[in-house]
């Protein structure tokens, strides 16, 4: 038999009792072990998403399970389950990083090593500071590294490596990777396309509450969204550019020179970018 998703969501919807609809029937499922990125500009649902699946926020209507569980309706032994790296952070407290994570690791039964985590987050030379006196950037990985302290099943990750810099970023993609090995399933919102296309197997993408596309990371918005462009002016001058997906049979099919030649394959930002920008608005979808 195969394995339960370790997340599912089923219609999820949630409307405000201003009548802004956030969530709009979205469908999904996550495999155990399996890095998924929520994508979507600001204002898109999936932080509402994220925090209906957290437990910290009530759903209008639909389905969601966790680990088998409505996060709805959750214990103490299933919270001990659950890593959350929230968007914002808590008020600082006056207690050194290393003791901060000492005291949260007491609190699981499968802790990961302190000195691990602080190496992995780039944290080691705060190691002695005051949580409260770290740069913003710095308290940022504090929170990455108290999610991922307890060793969780399932990992929600809400923009973690917002604030840090280039090395910081690298040092936690070794780290989601020692998880991903590890069979932790990790849900991920980020707004670093290389991020996602990196860390995560599959990837859904929302806009005005409503999923866009649900596909491996490689696959997001379909065959002819990812043809090649080919780009090119000819003897008068004119631009022409074209999709095709035997780039080399047309060039040579092409009768005459081909100047400033291109051949450009799109990224994930670039089809991302057009499924945002073609995206219907909440009345349209409605």
């Amino acid at each position: 038999m195969p394995a339960a998703p370790a997340i599912e969501v089923r219609d999820l919807r949630k409307q405000y009792a201003t009548g802004k609809v956030a969530v709009d029937g979205i469908s999904f499922t996550i495999d155990p072990g399996e890095t998924f990125a929520l994508l979507g500009p600001n204002g898109a649902g999936k932080s509402t998403t994220v925090e209906i699946l957290e437990g910290f926020r009530s759903r209008t209507g639909g389905d969601a399970r966790v680990l088998g569980h409505d996060p709805a309706r959750t214990s103490r032994s299933h919270n001990a389950r659950i890593g959350i790296v929230l968007q914002t952070s808590a008020e600082s407290p006056n207690v050194t990083v290393s003791e901060q994570l000492r005291h949260f690791a007491s609190l699981y039964p499968r802790r990961r090593d302190v000195e691990e985590v602080l190496a992995a987050t780039g944290l080691t030379e705060q190691r002695n500071v005051r949580v409260n006196r770290l740069s913003g950037g710095q308290r940022r990985r504090v929170d990455v590294a108290l999610g991922v302290i307890g060793r969780p099943e399932v990992l929600f990750l809400d923009e973690p490596t917002t604030g840090f810099d280039p090395e910081a970023r690298r040092q936690f993609w070794n780290l989601i990777d020692t998880i991903k090995h590890e069979g932790t399933t990790v849900l991920l919102t980020t707004h670093y396309l290389d991020e996602a296309a990196h860390l995560a197997d599959r990837a859904a993408v929302i806009a005005n509450g409503r999923l866009l596309d649900v596909a491996p990371i490689d696959e997001i918005g379909g065959t002819e969204a990812r043809t090649p462009v080919l780009r090119w002016r000819d003897d008068a001058g004119v631009q022409h550019e074209e999709r095709t997906h035997d780039a080399a049979a047309r060039i040579r099919a092409t009768v005459g020179p081909m100047y400033d030649l291109e051949v450009i394959r799109p990224s994930l930002e670039d089809v991302y970018l057009t499924m945002i920008q073609t995206a219907p608005t909440s009345e349209e979808g409605a």
